[in-house]
């Protein structure tokens, strides 16, 4: 038998075809029947105003719209927050802006790649290398 500790809960379960303990599936779906009957009434609510009604995360209901069990279709003012800086979005994980200098940074490193491949060593020795399009997406630490 394999046992592992739910992520959600902590508690020690038996593990099958899911990473989460009975009780915490069987918390997810009276969850998730609370947005789906929420939504029903509301068809114009927020993410933000089905979260306070239901008090069910914004995090797990973005969860279920990206798994297809809530549509964002029927519901206009339905979106859930950029996985990199939170602005509102009805589709994809990131917002055009982020999108587009995501693009834009992994372009800039590979001219800069295939234009220093004769350069790379003197690159490891000063700290740049692969991580490098991380740290510029991510911006100035703090």
């Amino acid at each position: 038998m394999n046992l592992g500790n739910c992520p959600r809960c902590g508690r020690l379960f038996a593990k099958n075809f899911r990473d989460i303990c009975p009780s915490c599936v069987k918390e997810i779906e009276q969850e998730y029947e609370k947005c789906v009957k929420f939504l029903r009434e509301e068809k114009t609510a927020t993410i933000q105003e089905v979260a306070d009604a239901t008090e069910v995360s914004i995090r797990q209901i973005t969860k279920f719209i990206k798994e297809g069990r809530i549509s964002i279709a029927n519901n206009p003012n339905m979106m859930y927050p950029c996985e990199v800086c939170g602005v509102l979005i009805r589709e994809g994980n990131m917002c055009d802006s982020c999108r587009g200098r995501l693009t834009r940074d992994l372009s800039a490193a590979a001219r800069e790649e295939a234009h220093g491949s004769a350069q790379g060593r003197d690159d490891d020795r000063n700290g740049g290398g692969a991580y490098g399009v991380v740290d510029k997406f991510r911006g100035p630490s703090r």
